[in-house]
């Protein structure tokens, strides 16, 4: 009597973890070989997102319940289901994440090509006084031509977006003499770092 309450449990158990059925297509011979395939490949690479989904959804079409899967694969059982629906839908393709697409561009095209020809054509055509662009320069600059509000901190990516190489000024003092400054760093300094060395050892 036991047994087959125990069974019987199981049975219910089971059809509640199966909540989406698949067409023979996707279950096929075939797409079960090409699930295999994808998911070998993407062990071999490194990609664990795809592994994950394939192997999701391979041990899914081989009738293993979504919660099994779940601990295996260290993902919660909601994550099974809606990779699984996603094959469900689309076939091959739903097992490999896309992309999410980033942020809209606040500068067109037009306007970075723009942008790019007054950085080149220097400060002083944009009236400013200074002789060098700064970040905060640029950052004003794409205020008042195309009231876009961007931080100076997010300039250095912007002109690597348009083709330009930041460059960082060395900090030096005016009346350096830059023969003590070459003894210091190539004999003084690294004979320093040795004694030191030796006495931490020591």
């Amino acid at each position: 009597m036991a047994l087959s309450i125990g069974l019987g449990t199981c049975s219910i158990l089971g059809m509640a973890e199966r909540k989406h059925v698949l067409s023979r297509r996707r279950t096929s011979e075939p797409a079960r070989t090409r699930v295999r395939e994808i998911a070998d490949r993407a062990r071999k690479a490194g990609d664990l997102k795809t592994w994950q989904r394939a192997r999701a959804v391979g041990g899914y079409i081989e009738g293993r319940a979504a919660a099994a899967i779940a601990a295996e694969l260290q993902v919660d059982r909601s994550a099974v289901f809606k990779w699984v629906a996603d094959y469900a839908g689309r076939g091959l393709p739903a097992l490999r994440p896309s992309k999410a697409p980033g942020p809209r561009p606040r500068l067109s095209a037009e306007q970075m090509q723009e942008l790019g020809n007054l950085i080149e054509d220097g400060p002083a055509a944009s009236g400013f006084t200074s002789g060098v662009w700064t970040a905060r320069m640029i950052a004003e600059l794409v205020w008042r031509r195309f009231m876009v509000v961007y931080s100076w901190k997010y300039v250095p990516e912007l002109l690597h977006k348009l083709g330009f190489s930041v460059q960082r000024p060395r900090k030096r003092l005016a009346r350096a003499n830059l023969v003590l400054q070459q003894f210091w760093l190539r004999t003084r300094f690294p004979a320093i770092k040795k004694k030191l060395a030796a006495t931490v050892a020591s």
